[in-house]
């Protein structure tokens, strides 16, 4: 149920990355009525499965959400690992680069490659003209620190599992 109004949210937020680099926007105009899908592999089974992540090219190169499978395969299909969905997040938020895979259209693939590489969300720019410069630079170190730290224990909780899971499979 919250999923619609997430991905909503979500889109808002793309559309507002992009919206703040006219050569992203450039490159998508292009590609206007284009579907790109995102499928996230290897899925924890015991989550919910991830939402339907399909989007369309507006002519003003941006994104629209589309809620629902559409029966037409999409000009872009993107296929990132899905197996740790809060270490994903965070590289992510991080401007680390997702490992990815792409199919379809190679123009679009790499218009969006070229988003992946060059396209980052300044939050403390966002967080300047709300808070002002002294607070927004402390929030963004703040939250660098604490993205590092969980990112850090994630890493070494899924390198533990990794060691374990060999032992149990042994016994």
């Amino acid at each position: 149920m919250l999923a619609p109004a997430a991905l909503e949210r979500l889109t808002l937020l793309l559309n507002h990355v992009l919206g703040s680099e006219p050569a992203a926007v450039e490159r998508l105009r292009p590609h206007t009525g284009s579907a790109i899908e995102i499928q996230l592999d290897a899925w924890p089974a015991l989550l919910p499965p991830p939402p339907h992540l399909r989007f369309r090219i507006t002519p003003a190169g941006l994104l629209d959400w589309e809620g629902a499978p559409a029966a037409a395969a999409a000009e872009l299909e993107v296929r990132l690992d899905g197996s740790n969905p809060a270490l994903l997040l965070l590289d992510t938020l991080s401007g680390a680069n997702p490992s990815v895979q792409v199919q379809g259209d190679a123009a679009l693939a790499t218009d969006v490659n070229w988003l992946f590489e060059n396209l980052r969300w300044d939050i403390e720019a966002d967080l300047e003209r709300v808070l002002g410069v002294a607070a927004a630079h402390e929030l963004a170190r703040m939250g660098s620190w604490l993205a590092r730290g969980v990112r850090a224990a994630l890493q070494g909780a899924g390198s533990l599992a990794a060691r374990v899971r060999p032992e149990r499979a042994a016994s």
